[in-house]
């Protein structure tokens, strides 16, 4: 099992590389244009998207800063926050090696940001909603990515597989 979200660590650090390099891509002016997005923009919904990572470890770990909203911008040029997007990915693959058997079978408590009261609830299922997350919201980045550029990267999970030699091979 553990080998199932050391993939999913992985391939998280690989989409959010692939997706920096897209959005270097941008203008300013297209990389912050309010796009109508849930996060509104690149900018927003890529900070919204460490915001969730920090929040999600604080829970895992007890450990890392909190931000205060879901909506927060933890850094305003693109450059700081991939460097920060970088470090969390790092962060988050030492997370997930740290784990063993006993905790991934185990439980989390936490309170979360949005509404009172705490939560328990087993770690494997959390991990499963915080990497779904990531990838719901660079689904977005990517749509912002597709309206602003005639070209934005795949991300498809099998295309990082074939890359890390995990899964299906090509024969022939």
């Amino acid at each position: 099992m553990k080998s199932h979200w050391q993939m999913f660590a992985g391939y998280n650090a690989w989409a959010n590389e692939r997706v920096f390099a897209a959005a270097a891509g941008l203008s300013d002016a297209d990389y912050r244009a309010d796009k109508g997005a849930f996060f509104k923009s690149v900018h927003g919904t890529l900070n919204h998207i460490l915001v969730g990572d920090l929040v999600w470890m604080q829970r895992f770990t007890g450990e890392g800063p909190l931000p205060s909203s879901l909506d927060a911008i933890l850094h305003e040029s693109l450059p700081a926050l991939h460097q920060a997007r970088r470090a969390q990915d790092a962060r988050i693959i030492a997370y997930i090696e740290s784990l063993d058997d006993q905790a991934l079978a185990g439980e989390i408590r936490y309170r979360p940001i949005t509404t009172t009261g705490e939560i328990v609830q087993p770690l494997a299922p959390a991990l499963a909603h915080w990497f779904n997350h990531q990838t719901h919201h660079r689904g977005q980045v990517h749509a912002l990515l597709t309206s602003l550029k005639s070209e934005a990267p795949s991300l498809d999970l099998v295309n990082f597989q074939r890359e890390q030699g995990i899964g299906a091979r090509r024969m022939g």
